[in-house]
């Protein structure tokens, strides 16, 4: 009875450490989107500076995210992201945000593959 007990607290204690994992690579994916949609919206009013500081944040979030779950859509939006940030650095704000942009498509596929 006793080993019935323990290996259900173990079962239990397992369980909620992956809900838990799992819940902090959502945040990281939601956040990274959030970022990345900051980006888009700062290359419409031609803020390259802007673009690029979201689009770092983005990054940030997203390297998270695949650090806890390897999926090839997190690392295209990685790239996508490297790319924004590159062009916000020499200026180019709507570049930079389409970048951010095709990063957010690469986003979302990465949540629906879960």
């Amino acid at each position: 009875m006793g080993q019935i007990i323990k290996s259900l607290l173990l079962a239990g204690a397992l369980g909620v450490l992956t809900a838990a994992n799992a819940a902090a690579e959502e945040d990281h994916k939601a956040e990274a989107m959030k970022h990345a949609a900051a980006a888009v919206e700062s290359a419409k009013t031609g803020d390259a500076a802007a673009v690029g500081e979201h689009a770092a944040a983005a990054k940030a979030h997203a390297e998270a995210a695949e650090k806890e779950r390897a999926n090839p859509h997190l690392e295209a939006a990685i790239k996508n992201l490297n790319l924004a940030i590159e062009h916000s650095k020499v200026g180019q704000a709507e570049i930079a945000g389409d970048d951010a942009h095709a990063a957010m498509t690469h986003l979302k596929a990465a949540e629906k593959s879960f």
